[in-house]
């Protein structure tokens, strides 16, 4: 397998950023609900599971500008045989997860009222202490930052993370499988073992 895209698979590239995305966002919904279910309020655990939830994000926003960039640079397989409308709504899919994968991380940056301790190597400064936050939004607009978390809050955890984002992981694990076994075509195959 090169490193590459051809005509018929993806390369070892854009397969490693697909899968590795999709387990960052597994691990931080995992982080998250650890906190959230296992720990009590304020606990040690719970800052830890929380910076992991934090710094996973983070890395989460860098595989997605590499995954766009590797996208733009690369050709993409081609489509298996299927109506337009089926490939429309496989491309308004792929658009959607591309644009949750993207909103996620910032909304969750902006909006967290901590620094991140970044996997416990260094830190990233919480967003209320850049100069983006006090030039923009608080000079700017003149918000506060509980002001400005509160929709920021809501978009990424309550629409995005409670159900846009499983919706469109579901039903994108569900197109792949259909294609695999309903389909018997090659698109489930092209970002795995590609033969």
């Amino acid at each position: 397998m090169g490193l590459k895209n051809t005509p018929s698979n993806y390369g070892a590239i854009a397969k490693w950023l697909h899968w590795t995305t999709a387990l960052l966002f597994l691990g931080s919904y995992a982080t998250f609900y650890y906190k959230e279910w296992f720990t009590q309020a304020r606990a040690p655990e719970g800052f830890t599971a929380l910076q992991l939830h934090f710094s996973i994000g983070i890395t989460v926003a860098v595989l997605v500008v590499l995954r766009i960039l590797w996208r733009m640079t690369n050709r993409i397989p081609d489509l298996e045989p299927g109506s337009k409308w089926v490939h429309f709504f496989a491309h308004c899919g792929h658009y959607a997860l591309y644009a949750i994968m993207i909103i996620m991380p910032i909304t969750g940056y902006m909006g967290t009222g901590g620094s991140t301790d970044y996997f416990f190597l260094f830190e990233i400064p919480k967003f209320e202490d850049t100069a983006l936050f006090q030039n923009i939004v608080s000079g700017g607009l003149g918000l506060s930052f509980e002001e400005f978390e509160k929709p920021l809050d809501f978009i990424h955890k309550k629409i995005l993370g409670e159900w846009l984002l499983w919706i469109l992981i579901l039903g994108h694990a569900g197109a792949a499988l259909f294609h695999h076994i309903v389909n018997k075509d090659r698109t489930l195959l092209k970002m795995t073992t590609g033969k």
